[in-house]
């Protein structure tokens, strides 16, 4: 029993830099995907927060008479006639 423990410690130890290579990366990964998952949720928040605040307030509307603008191209139209 005590050989086959001796020969795992070794057999880890041989990989020791691989597997802790590959924890690196895999945390690392994980943080990037939950990262970019909660910026896409903050994103989402706001926007639909954005969006119905929005909605809520009353549509400006704004009333413009060209009246004065069709008259004097109507009278530069009839002077070059």
């Amino acid at each position: 029993m005590s050989q086959e423990k001796v020969e795992r410690y070794k057999k880890d130890k041989a990989n020791r830099k691989a597997t802790m290579k590959k924890e690196k990366a895999k945390s690392t990964i994980t943080r990037i995907a939950g990262t970019i998952v909660c910026v896409a949720l903050i994103g989402w928040i706001g926007y639909s927060g954005y969006m119905k605040w929005e909605s809520s307030r009353p549509a400006v509307s704004t009333e413009i008479n060209t009246d004065a603008i069709t008259n004097y191209i109507s009278d530069l139209s009839a002077d070059a006639e």
